[in-house]
């Protein structure tokens, strides 16, 4: 990633045409590093449970910003036609999980994401490795 990408990170966040699970999952943890949502991590649970291919789990630092995070990943996707099947909590709550399909959006504030660790309830093998996405602070 070249140093302009890193301080404008927003301007280079797209997707391409037909999207696998696992680019809307990609595109996710980059929106969600892009508005400064912490201890992102990608989850690939497809031979685990049959809700879902992946799990995309952030962690807000307020209430606000786990509705703001939330709200920027349906909004960008929205922009290439992908809408959530279904969303559990709202503004002011602290976990809002989206339902698009294959892949489930986790957003939690630290109290929630401490509490019901479900990264833990999936095997550490299937986290991906997202280090390439990420932005460098």
């Amino acid at each position: 990633m070249s140093e302009t990408e890193k301080m404008m990170p927003d301007a280079q966040i797209g997707l391409k045409e037909n999207p696998t699970p696992q680019d809307i999952a990609e595109f996710m943890v980059r929106v969600l590093d892009a508005k400064r949502g912490r201890d992102i991590k990608l989850l690939y649970v497809e031979n685990r449970t049959i809700i879902a291919d992946y799990f995309v789990l952030c962690t807000g630092s307020s209430t606000t910003q786990v509705s703001s995070l939330s709200d920027e990943v349906e909004y960008r996707l929205s922009q290439y036609g992908i809408a959530p099947l279904h969303i559990e909590g709202k503004r002011g709550d602290g976990w809002i999980l989206t339902d698009y399909g294959s892949v489930l959006l986790h957003v939690f504030n630290g109290e929630q994401r401490d509490f019901y660790k479900l990264e833990k309830l999936y095997d550490a093998g299937s986290e991906q490795d997202i280090s390439s996405l990420l932005t460098v602070d």
